[in-house]
């Protein structure tokens, strides 16, 4: 298998059928990701990066195309990608280690023991800094934890990649920076190929080694990829200060607020 191309998306198509007819919402997209990668999706609302985490997550078949994971077509969701949302889904009558090991038992529990799932769920937790919480329930924590629970859910079914859609989009700006600092740690130890929805050019670039920029919609496609060659493990402080930093923002603020200006401005 070819490491550099652990996911390869070739001439992926997504179209929708509505009420006004046919809606191209994703045309010629090619992209593929290296076993490891970190990849940030990034654009205006409407130019279809979820649509495309989702076609990868195979919640959604592409209209035309194919799409790979692992030299297999993506036909459906599966264990080796997993999925983490802005929205935590949580089960509210769980506690948190039970929704971690709701999603343990699924993937392991035909050959585990239940011990080895408890020790599953419990590492998952401890990973994410939330040992301390495994028995409190969802409305008894912050939505900053309630976060963490639904990575270490992620994590727990040892997933090939981790898909996540703007995980930190909702949080403060606090909360959203330990959450981002903490990924870096978690993505250094697991080795983890991931690939992420944001509109924080500030996240992408930080957390990245490749962004991809989505020009606008409808009939989406890839306007340009930007390579973050910036060392690891990377220091938030420290890269404030690192002048590379600056010039891949202000390359990803060209291309965003430039030469993709949102047709809302343009109108206004």
């Amino acid at each position: 298998m070819d490491n550099r191309k652990f996911i390869d998306i070739q001439d992926a198509q997504m179209s929708f059928n509505t009420r006004n007819g046919v809606f191209q919402a994703l045309q010629d997209i090619n992209l593929t990701v290296a076993k490891g990668e970190f990849i940030t999706l990034i654009g205006h609302s409407g130019c279809g990066k979820s649509t495309l985490l989702n076609l990868i997550a195979g919640l959604l078949k592409a209209s035309g195309g194919a799409l790979l994971c692992a030299n297999r077509e993506i036909a459906g969701p599966a264990p080796e990608r997993a999925v983490v949302f802005q929205n935590h889904s949580l089960l509210p009558w769980l506690t948190c280690f039970e929704n971690v090991y709701l999603a343990v038992e699924r993937v392991f529990g035909a050959s585990e023991s239940r011990a080895q799932l408890k020790e599953r769920a419990n590492a998952a937790l401890a990973m994410v800094g939330l040992a301390h919480a495994a028995q409190k329930r969802p409305n008894e924590i912050s939505g900053g934890m309630k976060q963490r629970v639904g990575i270490a859910r992620a994590l727990s079914m040892e997933p090939k990649v981790l898909l996540m859609d703007e995980p930190f989009g909702a949080l403060d700006a606090l909360t959203r920076a330990h959450l981002q600092d903490e990924l870096l740690k978690i993505v250094a130890r697991t080795s983890s190929t991931v690939v992420m929805v944001t509109h924080d050019v500030d996240e992408a670039v930080l957390l990245s080694d490749r962004i991809v920029m989505m020009t606008n919609g409808p009939a989406a496609t890839i306007g340009e990829i930007l390579q973050v060659e910036l060392e690891r493990p990377r220091e938030r402080v420290a890269l404030a200060q690192d002048a590379r930093y600056s010039q891949y923002r202000t390359a990803v603020l060209e291309f965003l607020y430039h030469r993709q200006a949102h047709p809302a401005r343009e109108a206004a």
